[in-house]
């Protein structure tokens, strides 16, 4: 099953602090990653009442559905491939879910044919490994907002978090509520 448990940490930054990391990881050398995410719901939140998200994402012209739901100290992610033809179906509302998130959709009791598009979040990304985590940095664009964010990666929770906040401390950053993405779309609406 194309599943998986993601463990990730992630803290909204000032544009400042976001070139502060750019340059003590020295991004510049890292190739950009530019990628769309776009956002499905129901009309009353229904998914976003179970703690889940589903989104498309646009990225090196393949597109991939990936439901998001809490899942213990992470998220459980679950995928599958779409065609552009399929996706850009979705995008004027004739959504037709792959079989791994059809099921999972079931089990929460959505239908469907409740899901509507919200709408479109674009990042350029740039990612590398630090320390037996991957670091993100992301610069997002998303109704008249930008914003700037680090994301690290990591294999266990315990490992993750100390990196994360290793990163955080030795550069004075502040640890800040990070709603995810889907949440600072649709916030922003």
């Amino acid at each position: 099953m194309p599943q998986e448990i993601e463990i990730e940490f992630k803290n909204l930054l000032t544009e400042a602090e976001f070139n502060k990391l750019y340059e003590v990881f020295n991004m510049k050398n890292v190739p950009e990653i530019q990628q769309v995410n776009h956002y499905f719901e129901t009309k009353d939140f229904q998914l976003k009442q179970h703690g889940a998200a589903l989104r498309i994402r646009e990225k090196n012209g393949k597109y991939q559905s990936t439901l998001k739901q809490p899942q213990g100290e992470g998220l459980l992610e679950t995928h599958d491939f779409l065609t552009e033809q399929e996706a850009n179906s979705w995008l004027q509302g004739y959504i037709t879910l792959g079989p791994e998130i059809s099921k999972q959709l079931q089990e929460l009791g959505i239908s469907t044919a409740e899901l509507i598009y919200g709408g479109s979040l674009e990042t350029v990304r740039r990612e590398q490994s630090y320390n037996d985590t991957i670091i993100v940095l992301d610069r997002s664009k998303y109704s008249d907002v930008t914003d700037y964010e680090l994301e690290l990666e990591a294999q266990s929770y315990a490992h993750g978090e100390h990196v994360f906040n290793t990163i955080l401390t030795e550069n004075g950053i502040a640890k800040r509520k990070t709603p995810n993405k889907i949440q600072r779309f649709y916030d922003s609406l």
